[in-house]
Protein backbone atom coordinates (compact mmCIF):
# COMPACT_ATOMS: atom_id res chain seq x y z
CA UNK A 1 0.00 0.00 0.00
CA UNK A 2 2.49 2.56 -1.47
CA UNK A 3 1.34 6.45 -1.52
CA UNK A 4 2.75 8.78 -3.51
CA UNK A 5 4.99 11.17 -2.16
CA UNK A 6 2.63 14.15 -1.62
CA UNK A 7 0.17 11.39 0.57
CA UNK A 8 2.94 10.36 2.98
CA UNK A 9 2.83 12.80 6.07
CA UNK A 10 4.04 9.43 8.37
CA UNK A 11 7.64 8.17 9.13
CA UNK A 12 8.92 6.00 5.80
CA UNK A 13 10.05 2.29 6.08
CA UNK A 14 13.23 3.02 5.75
CA UNK A 15 12.90 4.80 9.10
CA UNK A 16 10.61 2.65 10.46
CA UNK A 17 13.15 0.06 9.85
CA UNK A 18 16.09 2.58 11.71
CA UNK A 19 14.09 2.32 15.16
CA UNK A 20 12.95 -1.51 14.86
CA UNK A 21 17.26 -1.71 14.82
CA UNK A 22 16.82 -0.87 18.51
CA UNK A 23 14.99 -4.36 19.58
CA UNK A 24 16.85 -6.87 21.38
CA UNK A 25 17.71 -9.97 20.14
CA UNK A 26 19.92 -13.06 20.72
CA UNK A 27 23.57 -13.67 19.13
CA UNK A 28 26.27 -16.39 19.55
CA UNK A 29 29.79 -14.62 19.47
CA UNK A 30 31.90 -16.36 17.51
CA UNK A 31 34.76 -13.58 19.56
CA UNK A 32 35.76 -13.42 23.01
CA UNK A 33 35.44 -10.18 25.07
CA UNK A 34 34.52 -8.50 28.77
CA UNK A 35 31.48 -6.34 28.76
CA UNK A 36 31.93 -2.96 26.30
CA UNK A 37 29.97 0.20 27.37
CA UNK A 38 28.39 1.53 24.28
CA UNK A 39 26.09 4.99 23.99
CA UNK A 40 22.80 2.68 23.94
CA UNK A 41 23.89 1.04 27.25
CA UNK A 42 26.19 -1.58 28.63
CA UNK A 43 26.28 -5.74 26.41
CA UNK A 44 28.23 -8.59 26.76
CA UNK A 45 30.28 -10.59 27.94
CA UNK A 46 30.57 -11.87 24.57
CA UNK A 47 31.73 -16.14 25.37
CA UNK A 48 31.34 -18.58 22.28
CA UNK A 49 29.01 -20.55 22.59
CA UNK A 50 26.90 -18.72 25.18
CA UNK A 51 24.19 -16.00 23.83
CA UNK A 52 23.84 -12.81 24.85
CA UNK A 53 21.39 -10.23 24.34
CA UNK A 54 22.13 -6.82 21.94
CA UNK A 55 20.27 -4.52 20.28
CA UNK A 56 19.56 -5.54 15.78
CA UNK A 57 21.86 -2.92 15.13
CA UNK A 58 24.81 -4.05 16.84
CA UNK A 59 23.71 -7.60 16.00
CA UNK A 60 23.77 -6.73 12.52
CA UNK A 61 27.16 -4.86 12.38
CA UNK A 62 28.90 -7.53 13.92
CA UNK A 63 27.11 -10.31 11.57
CA UNK A 64 28.56 -8.30 8.76
CA UNK A 65 31.74 -8.74 10.09
CA UNK A 66 30.86 -12.57 10.61
CA UNK A 67 31.52 -12.20 14.46
CA UNK A 68 28.58 -13.78 15.36
CA UNK A 69 25.43 -15.78 14.74
CA UNK A 70 21.87 -14.10 14.96
CA UNK A 71 19.30 -16.44 16.49
CA UNK A 72 16.28 -16.29 15.48
CA UNK A 73 13.37 -14.64 17.50
CA UNK A 74 11.04 -17.07 18.88
CA UNK A 75 8.36 -15.75 16.48
CA UNK A 76 10.52 -15.77 13.30
CA UNK A 77 9.95 -19.87 12.51
CA UNK A 78 8.29 -21.62 9.94
CA UNK A 79 5.87 -23.69 12.71
CA UNK A 80 5.04 -19.88 14.83
CA UNK A 81 4.03 -18.18 11.38
CA UNK A 82 2.36 -21.03 9.86
CA UNK A 83 0.16 -20.84 13.58
CA UNK A 84 -0.17 -16.88 13.25
CA UNK A 85 -1.06 -17.17 9.46
CA UNK A 86 -3.77 -19.44 10.47
CA UNK A 87 -5.43 -17.89 13.08
CA UNK A 88 -5.16 -14.40 11.07
CA UNK A 89 -7.18 -16.24 8.68
CA UNK A 90 -9.75 -17.31 11.10
CA UNK A 91 -9.34 -13.66 13.26
CA UNK A 92 -12.23 -12.48 10.59
CA UNK A 93 -13.26 -9.27 12.95
CA UNK A 94 -9.50 -7.86 14.11
CA UNK A 95 -6.21 -8.13 13.79
CA UNK A 96 -3.69 -10.96 15.52
CA UNK A 97 -1.53 -9.55 18.07
CA UNK A 98 2.15 -9.64 16.66
CA UNK A 99 5.80 -8.65 17.93
CA UNK A 100 5.57 -4.72 17.32
CA UNK A 101 7.86 -4.54 14.42
CA UNK A 102 7.54 -7.66 13.17
CA UNK A 103 7.87 -6.47 9.23
CA UNK A 104 11.07 -4.65 10.29
CA UNK A 105 13.41 -7.31 11.72
CA UNK A 106 12.07 -9.75 9.11
CA UNK A 107 13.04 -8.12 6.82
CA UNK A 108 16.42 -7.03 8.09
CA UNK A 109 16.69 -10.53 9.26
CA UNK A 110 16.22 -12.19 6.32
CA UNK A 111 18.43 -9.96 4.10
CA UNK A 112 21.56 -9.98 6.39
CA UNK A 113 21.30 -13.15 8.13
CA UNK A 114 19.09 -15.41 6.57
CA UNK A 115 22.41 -17.92 6.78
CA UNK A 116 21.13 -17.98 10.39
CA UNK A 117 17.35 -19.08 9.79
CA UNK A 118 15.72 -22.43 8.93
CA UNK A 119 14.00 -22.41 5.81
CA UNK A 120 14.38 -18.26 4.50
CA UNK A 121 12.65 -19.21 1.55
CA UNK A 122 9.81 -20.57 3.44
CA UNK A 123 9.85 -18.10 6.29
CA UNK A 124 9.96 -15.18 3.04
CA UNK A 125 6.51 -16.88 1.65
CA UNK A 126 4.64 -16.87 5.10
CA UNK A 127 5.74 -13.29 5.70
CA UNK A 128 4.37 -12.35 2.59
CA UNK A 129 1.42 -14.19 2.96
CA UNK A 130 0.59 -13.08 6.35
CA UNK A 131 1.15 -9.20 5.21
CA UNK A 132 -1.56 -9.87 2.25
CA UNK A 133 -4.02 -11.47 4.37
CA UNK A 134 -3.60 -8.77 6.94
CA UNK A 135 -3.74 -5.85 4.35
CA UNK A 136 -6.53 -7.27 2.80
CA UNK A 137 -8.45 -6.73 5.85
CA UNK A 138 -7.58 -3.04 6.08
CA UNK A 139 -9.00 -2.96 2.53
CA UNK A 140 -12.00 -4.50 3.70
CA UNK A 141 -12.18 -2.37 7.08
CA UNK A 142 -12.13 0.58 4.67
CA UNK A 143 -14.87 -0.72 2.75
CA UNK A 144 -16.84 -1.15 5.40
CA UNK A 145 -20.19 0.66 6.66
CA UNK A 146 -18.59 2.28 9.92
CA UNK A 147 -15.72 4.05 7.85
CA UNK A 148 -17.80 5.59 5.13
CA UNK A 149 -20.06 7.17 7.28
CA UNK A 150 -16.96 8.31 8.86
CA UNK A 151 -17.15 7.02 12.18
CA UNK A 152 -14.00 4.54 12.77
CA UNK A 153 -11.74 1.84 11.54
CA UNK A 154 -10.62 -0.65 13.96
CA UNK A 155 -6.75 -0.53 13.80
CA UNK A 156 -6.14 -2.42 17.08
CA UNK A 157 -2.86 -4.51 17.06
CA UNK A 158 -1.84 -3.32 13.86
CA UNK A 159 2.05 -2.52 13.31
CA UNK A 160 3.54 0.92 13.18
CA UNK A 161 4.26 0.30 9.55
CA UNK A 162 0.70 -0.62 8.75
CA UNK A 163 -0.60 2.18 10.36
CA UNK A 164 2.31 4.46 8.58
CA UNK A 165 0.79 3.20 5.77
CA UNK A 166 -2.52 3.50 6.34
CA UNK A 167 -2.68 7.15 8.16
CA UNK A 168 -2.00 9.52 5.33
CA UNK A 169 -4.83 8.10 3.29
CA UNK A 170 -6.82 7.69 6.36
CA UNK A 171 -6.79 11.35 7.61
CA UNK A 172 -7.40 12.91 4.35
CA UNK A 173 -10.35 10.42 3.73
CA UNK A 174 -11.40 11.16 6.96
CA UNK A 175 -11.60 15.16 6.73
CA UNK A 176 -13.34 14.91 3.19
CA UNK A 177 -16.01 12.32 4.91
CA UNK A 178 -16.46 15.27 7.71
CA UNK A 179 -16.44 18.27 5.57
CA UNK A 180 -19.58 16.17 3.16
CA UNK A 181 -21.42 15.73 6.50
CA UNK A 182 -24.64 18.02 6.91
CA UNK A 183 -23.82 20.83 9.32
CA UNK A 184 -26.87 20.58 11.47
CA UNK A 185 -27.36 21.59 15.22
CA UNK A 186 -24.79 20.01 17.94
CA UNK A 187 -26.23 17.72 20.13
CA UNK A 188 -25.68 19.77 23.11
CA UNK A 189 -27.35 23.20 21.72
CA UNK A 190 -30.87 21.76 21.88
CA UNK A 191 -33.35 24.08 23.03
CA UNK A 192 -36.45 23.26 25.52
Amino acid sequence: MALPKPLQQSLTPDELTFLAEDEQVQIVPLFSMTRVRLLGGLYGPFVPPSACSVPLWLALSLKRKRKCRIVAPEWLTVEKLQGLLQDEKANAEGFEHLPRRFIEMSKVLLDIASDDLQSPATLRSLLKDLREVRQAKIRLGLHSEGVMRGSYLQVTNLTPIELAELKPFLVKAMGIMQSLEPKGQPEGDSQM
